[in-house]
């Protein structure tokens, strides 16, 4: 398939692709006209780069993984996934419980404004909604 038919399927736009591939994350066949070929190996590739974005993996660690996907089973390469997966998943955690502290802070915030007070408790949300941001830090 042509890149704005694998684009617009996955609601991507076609730089992202071109970018992808820039930097060796998705490599389509090239025709003899040189156009570009996705196939299922690349929508496969594709999916995947989505679902590890969505868990929060940079360019770089994405690229870093499928190398290790490449490489032949060894100890190293095996240490070296299980020490990036373990970076993510630590990130993970933290993601986690931030996203827990933020949502009781915006269900106390919804509290606080849905008692038609918000004037007096102006501040208070203000100081909830700062909280957040130093815990984030």
């Amino acid at each position: 398939m042509k890149i704005t038919d694998f684009a617009s399927k996955y609601q991507i736009q076609t730089d992202t692709i071109r970018y992808y591939e820039k930097e060796n994350l998705l490599n389509p066949l090239r025709r003899e006209n040189g156009y570009r070929e996705y196939d299922e190996e690349c929508e496969k590739q594709l999916q995947l780069i989505i679902v590890l974005k969505q868990l929060g993996f940079t360019i770089k660690e994405m690229q870093q993984l499928l190398i290790l996907r490449d490489q032949s089973i060894s100890t190293e390469c095996n240490d070296a996934t299980v020490w990036l997966l373990n970076q993510k998943i630590t990130k993970l955690e933290e993601k986690i419980q931030f996203y827990q502290q933020a949502l009781q802070v915006v269900q106390t915030i919804k509290e606080l404004a849905s008692e038609a007070v918000y004037s007096e408790n102006k501040e208070v949300i203000e100081k909830l909604l700062l909280s957040l941001f130093q815990k984030d830090s």
